[in-house]
């Protein structure tokens, strides 16, 4: 028998739905941009590739940038507890703690998978009836069309500068 002198390796791999990136339910990636409309009832349908990961409930709260962010009733758990290991001390973290948690309102995910969008988060955002929803890693962000239209176009213009301050941080 010959020995080769190369190594083996055990390859995983698995099956994933559009949309849908990771192992079991510990970790997913909300990927993708879509295009909806916000119906007369301020309701907006979650994209069939992100309802099984988003679960029957989510949690809606001011986003940054001026869009709304949608998680899953999981991650919106993490995420509150990142935000209640910070210290109370300082103005800009209760300022943060605010803005995040009491604008924050549970939706449930209707059979037809929409979500009812509170009017005051709707004018937070400057929704009106053509919307954009967009999958951002572990939550989802709407998005007025043509705010989103003119946030896309600036990152754009700067996606070479954020490259390079990403990679000076090891991140890319």
């Amino acid at each position: 028998m010959l020995d080769s002198g190369g190594e083996w390796f055990i390859i995983e791999w698995q099956w994933v739905e559009v949309g849908r990136v990771g192992f079991g339910n510990k970790n997913f990636m909300l990927i993708g941009e879509y295009r909806h409309i916000l119906d007369l009832k301020k309701r907006i349908a979650v994209p069939a590739t992100f309802r099984r990961t988003v679960g029957r409930k989510v949690v809606i709260t001011r986003g940054l940038d001026t869009c709304l962010f949608v998680y899953p009733v999981k991650q919106w758990e993490k995420m509150v507890e990142k935000l209640s290991r910070l210290s109370m001390g300082q103005a800009d973290t209760r300022g943060f703690n605010r803005f995040m948690l009491a604008g924050a309102v549970e939706s449930a995910v209707d059979s037809m998978g929409r979500i009812l969008i509170p009017d005051f988060l709707k004018e937070f955002a400057g929704l009106k009836t053509k919307v954009v929803v967009a999958g951002i890693s572990d939550r989802i962000e709407i998005w007025d069309e043509e705010r989103w239209r003119e946030h896309v176009a600036k990152i754009e213009k700067q996606a070479d500068v954020l490259a390079e301050k990403l990679g000076e941080i090891g991140v890319f």
